[in-house]
């Protein structure tokens, strides 16, 4: 470990509004984070980009995106970005919405370096209705070589599809395959009535399908982490309550100092431990000056906590399954 690492971190590990978070470790050594489009300091962000060397510690590096696309110029709903590394190029999934103003479409830009800037590729490569085309994860199968694209949200499943070797667009002739389903139950505790934010790792053969649920935001938040897990990259998939009978999945949910934590990443350290980067609301500020009120105003920053797997099952620890709040073992680097 270096002599500068941190021993110890306390959450937030960002203090300002960065929902949606993915992590990325660089070819250049740092970690990335990539959020959703926001306002900071009264300036809008399309695609925010913060670095860390030692994933507690973060530098905000500023706008990631700084031309819209061409298809969605008018609009502010660039949200949910997805980072990964192909041939030394960084490719840039997310969601936006077309000038159109109908419904939402999945989308790439890709980039040079880590940090931008990233440049879309000039058209979407699906839209529909609604926003059930949000949300979008790409995933390299190393079981059978397949690049893969999971998403969704809009009150409807969760999906994957196979990607072109490219990246750029779907493999003709292939079609999206349904892997999780809402739960349309009027208890206030479902989390599971709306669907989104997937995230997939692969760990002792077990594909690991992370997902949010319910409210992100807003006054009446319900939101957290669910779990579902399959020996194939592209299912069927088994929710932990269908496996073990339990009321839910919930593996993450809010306390009284976080509310509404959801919509993850998977990071790994150099001790090969498993760390879950995602957004909450601060209950001591929970608000802030938005781009507009969509989302209620509210201010989602960064957390972190560590990732154990007991009984074929991931684990948040060490608050029992909700964010940590006092000072926890640092990551290792």
């Amino acid at each position: 470990m270096p002599d500068n690492a941190p021993a110890s971190y306390q959450n937030p590990i960002l203090n300002e509004d960065f929902p949606d978070p993915t992590l990325l470790r660089a070819a250049d050594g740092f970690y990335y984070a990539y959020g959703t489009q926001t306002k900071y300091r009264g300036t809008i962000i399309n695609l925010q980009i913060a670095r860390s060397t030692d994933l507690v510690n973060w530098e905000l590096l500023g706008e990631g995106l700084p031309e819209k696309p061409t298809w969605a110029s008018s609009t502010q709903r660039i949200w949910a970005p997805d980072v990964s590394e192909h041939d030394g190029r960084y490719y840039l999934y997310y969601s936006a919405q077309p000038d159109s103003n109908e419904g939402l479409c999945l989308a790439l830009a890709i980039a040079d370096s880590p940090a931008g800037p990233f440049v879309d590729v000039g058209e979407p490569f699906q839209c529909g209705e609604g926003f059930l085309n949000i949300d979008p994860m790409s995933f390299d199968d190393p079981a059978t070589g397949k690049r893969l694209l999971y998403w969704g949200s809009g009150f409807g499943p969760l999906r994957v599809r196979e990607l072109a070797p490219d990246g750029r667009s779907f493999v003709p002739g292939t079609e999206e395959i349904e892997l999780v389903q809402t739960i349309q139950e009027d208890d206030p505790n479902n989390y599971d009535r709306l669907i989104e934010g997937s995230w997939v790792v692969l760990r002792d053969g077990w594909y690991y399908l992370f997902y949010s649920g319910n409210n992100c935001c807003g006054d009446d938040a319900h939101y957290g982490v669910m779990v579902a897990r399959s020996r194939n990259a592209m299912g069927p998939f088994e929710t932990l309550a269908q496996a073990t009978g339990q009321s839910h999945s919930i593996i993450l949910e809010g306390n009284d100092k976080w509310r509404a934590p959801g919509h993850n990443s998977i990071v790994t350290d150099a001790a090969g431990q498993d760390w879950i980067a995602y957004h909450a609301i601060d209950t001591a500020q929970p608000t802030f000056d938005a781009i507009n009120d969509e989302q209620g105003y509210s201010r989602r920053v960064m957390l972190l906590d560590r990732v154990i797997y007991e009984n074929g099952w991931p684990k948040v620890v060490p608050n029992n399954g909700t964010p940590s709040v006092e000072m926890v073992a640092a990551p290792i680097l």
